[in-house]
């Protein structure tokens, strides 16, 4: 499974790069409004950090403002992938910019029928959000294990990008449906890796150690 990262803040890529565990970056409008300075600016500053793919999305709703700025936003850097909002207008504007050979992240995405109408379109990417539906009482991970099934049944070259992740569980249910890609907030990328029988045994073997005297060199 690929792990993106769902931040624009640049300090907190920093040091989830150096995990040499993320592969790519997932923005919005709202988590680049959060950033000081020029947004165009950031994006390419995440993409020179990160160098795997980082979706940027358009802010029209209109087809034609949309390809317009997908343009502008695929010009920015390789490995920009522009982000669609799944709308009439936005799978318009996706089959456009994918015959040019820009890569799309078709986003909100709540249904196998969307998700079925962004693949035929010709996305890269299609990102279901799985915690918007546990909201509203749905169970979000039945939209991605619908969404696997009917792409098993086709051969659309796209992969299927969970978002709207909420919490570890959501990582580990993806990864047992065997979605290709989640993208993750940092707070819980942190939380995936702590453990307290992890701090538990590391602070016996290190109390033990100091016992012998020795350091390692």
């Amino acid at each position: 499974m690929k792990i993106f990262a769902d931040t624009a803040n640049l300090q907190d890529l920093e040091e989830l790069m150096s995990w040499g565990a993320i592969d790519g970056v997932t923005t919005n409008p709202t988590l680049l409004s959060r950033e000081p300075g020029d947004p165009l600016e950031t994006l390419k500053k995440i993409c020179e950090l990160v160098q795997g793919p980082v979706s940027a999305e358009v802010v029209s709703t209109d087809w034609q403002g949309m390809v317009k700025e997908g343009k502008k936003l695929a010009q920015l850097d390789d490995h920009i992938v522009v982000k669609i909002p799944m709308t009439v207008d936005g799978l318009k504007a996706t089959r456009i910019l994918t015959a040019e050979g820009i890569r799309v992240n078709m986003t909100l995405i709540f249904t196998p029928t969307q998700a079925l109408l962004a693949a035929k379109a010709g996305a890269t990417y299609l990102s279901p959000f799985i915690g918007r539906l546990d909201d509203i009482s749905s169970y979000g991970m039945d939209l991605i294990a619908d969404i696997m099934t009917i792409l098993d049944n086709y051969d659309y070259d796209v992969e299927v990008l969970v978002a709207s992740v909420r919490h570890p569980m959501h990582v580990l249910e993806a990864a047992k449906i065997g979605a290709p890609i989640v993208t993750v907030p940092p707070k819980v990328l942190r939380q995936l890796i702590h453990h307290p029988l992890t701090d538990i045994g590391l602070k016996k073997f290190l109390e033990d150690w100091k016992k012998v005297g020795k350091e390692i060199r």
